[in-house]
């Protein structure tokens, strides 16, 4: 018997986080608390709704790259406008003509909207929320479509010939204009999200699905082999990994997650202890601010960012044997500390929900004796934050008295074991529960995609 609800919970908005990375362990252990069946809930709803979105490629751009070679990742400088207005043309100049004629200025913070005419980012982006979510409601659930999903999106992006991308990002964040047509190691962040795909990946791979099979991974790992080659010695990865801001901060978690991946722990130990003896010594001053990121045009958001990337980086060297979390910046301070001077901040125009899952994380590891946290997200996210999906895994934090779920039952056992996983059961119509052929549907067609997933 798994848990029950009076009624449907609602559906709660697909929320792509800036990054996270899950440990496998926790998820395959199930032993989640009664206050996390909404944000379980939410997550086999947001597990059907990408998979019917999927599967990606980067074949299906309709821009070639410089190469010529549409295996070939590309993506353009995000916050890059063109100036045509000293290039003599005398009729309206074509958007290819503009793209390699005109020169490109950089207005920070300001996304060109031409810029997802090629969006091998927004496919990377939602091929790795539909490998965590869909590996995740494999276990919750039991219901192998779920890991069929992951290992068919895994082989479409990946490994299978005609839709696989090359191991590279030669073409990322790419300039435009007469001396450009090349990537910038800016690109490199567009695949930061790596270590959500990892973590679905491991959840198949350490709870034995039968749909993640040893050739799979094997070409997985060999794809990935090929791929940190070429991050550890591209000149612009390398311009990358020297970024003081989030740029590199982000740039440790892909490595590092890629290199759990492909079972090399204690290179992924080495890549973040590297992360917070340089770059994260200087990136929190004594107040808790982020300089520079507070330095940028949204503050806000970039704090958040960051923010996600050092708690990302912390986590995963929790999961490598490397404590992260007590280590103090050049000004003494430690990441609970940017979490602090963060929540003092407004959002004002920007984005107030990408800050949420970073306080949870942080009340997580941290404690929240007194409910501080707790109560800043009740004032802030409201009184749905329980459902949100990253409370499954960022605990214990408390719900505030939010969830009215009662557990009958155990939730230990077998990924494959329906009756003992916490998901509710539909009822003898189909109706009043998550997981009846109506609200299947109904979450379908009602999740609206909130994305964090911004480039800086």
């Amino acid at each position: 018997m798994g848990v029950l609800f009076t009624q449907p919970l609602p559906v709660h908005s697909l929320t792509s986080y800036a990054n996270d990375f899950v440990d496998p362990t926790y998820i395959l252990a199930k032993k989640f608390g009664n206050t996390t069946t909404e944000a379980q809930s939410t997550i086999v709803q947001w597990a059907q709704t990408l998979a019917a979105q999927g599967p990606w490629s980067v074949m299906n751009k309709t821009v070639t790259p410089p190469s010529g070679n549409k295996h070939d990742y590309m993506s353009w400088a995000p916050y890059s406008w063109p100036d045509c207005s000293k290039v003599g043309n005398t009729t309206e100049l074509t958007p290819e003509q503009i793209w390699t004629t005109c020169p490109y200025y950089t207005r920070d913070g300001l996304f060109n909207p031409d810029g997802r005419l090629i969006n091998d980012v927004g496919e990377f982006g939602d091929l790795t929320d539909a490998v965590l979510y869909n590996a995740i409601a494999w276990v919750l659930d039991g219901d192998a479509q779920y890991s069929a999903n992951v290992a068919r999106f895994v082989q479409t992006w990946f490994v299978d010939p005609d839709t696989a991308m090359n191991p590279n990002l030669d073409y990322a964040q790419m300039a435009r204009g007469p001396n450009g047509q090349v990537g910038q190691h800016t690109g490199v962040l567009d695949l930061k999200c790596m270590a959500k795909l990892v973590s679905g990946v491991l959840i198949l791979r350490e709870g034995k699905a039968a749909e993640w099979t040893s050739d799979l991974d094997t070409q997985l790992t060999n794809w990935t082999t090929s791929y940190i080659n070429w991050l550890t010695t591209a000149k612009i990865a390398l311009e990358e990994e020297s970024a003081t801001n989030n740029h590199g901060t982000f740039y440790y978690n892909q490595l590092a997650a890629l290199q759990v991946l492909v079972g090399d722990k204690d290179g992924a130990k080495q890549t973040v202890e590297k992360y917070f003896t340089t770059q994260y010594k200087w990136q929190i001053a004594a107040n808790g601010d982020q300089p520079l990121e507070t330095a940028r045009t949204r503050p806000y958001h970039y704090r958040a960012y960051n923010l996600a990337a050092m708690i990302t980086n912390a986590k995963l060297g929790a999961y490598v044997g490397y404590d992260a979390w007590n280590l103090t910046t050049s000004n003494g301070t430690t990441i609970q500390s940017a979490l602090d001077y963060a929540i003092t901040k407004p959002a004002g125009k920007e984005t107030a929900s990408e800050l949420w899952p970073n306080v949870v994380a942080v009340g997580a590891v941290y404690g929240d004796p007194d409910g501080h946290y707790a109560q800043w997200m009740r004032q802030n996210a409201g009184t749905t934050y329980p459902a949100d999906a990253q409370f499954l895994w960022n605990q214990p934090f408390s719900d505030s008295g939010l969830v009215k779920a009662a557990a009958s039952g155990s939730k230990s056992g077998s990924a494959t074991d329906n009756g003992s996983t916490g998901i509710v059961a539909p009822d003898d119509n189909g109706a009043g529960a998550l997981g009846g052929p109506q609200w299947t549907a109904l979450a379908a067609a009602a999740v609206v995609m909130a994305s964090t997933l911004l480039l800086s």
